[in-house]
């Protein structure tokens, strides 16, 4: 076995267990609210994706979201409910950010990546082309 062999077992060895790592903590987002669920799934889409076709399968036959992660590997779409459970659940989050005793660069810096986060999901399109 050569070098570009072994490294490319490793990197999807890496890549199934970083899949599985967002899925479980896609799952842990379903029961706390702060946490989002969706981005995970859809990161783990994307190691599945890379190292295996049958989890990457799985996923997208998921029967509950499944068409949400059909829609965004096909079109980038995020759906209305999932940008409005997005906004709400880093509202929530940062409230707690805030009643905590963390340094203010912490709370800066959490902001920025929220707003920035949110930006990027009220530009992506909502519904699938043909959907309009």
């Amino acid at each position: 076995m050569n070098i570009k062999a072994v490294f490319i077992c490793y990197k999807n060895l890496w890549l199934k267990a970083l899949g599985l790592l967002l899925v479980a903590l896609g799952i842990i987002g379903i029961v706390l609210p702060v946490m989002p669920t969706t981005i995970f799934f859809i990161l783990a889409l994307t190691c599945f994706t890379r190292s295996s076709p049958a989890l990457e399968h799985w996923l997208l036959n998921h029967p509950r979201y499944g068409v949400t992660l059909q829609q965004w590997q096909a079109h980038k779409v995020v759906p209305v409910k999932a940008k409005c459970y997005a906004a709400i659940g880093m509202l929530i989050g940062f409230v707690f950010l805030l009643y905590s005793s963390a340094p203010v660069w912490v709370i800066y810096l959490v902001g920025v990546i929220e707003i920035a986060v949110m930006i990027y999901l009220i530009l992506r399109p909502s519904h699938p082309p043909s959907a309009k």
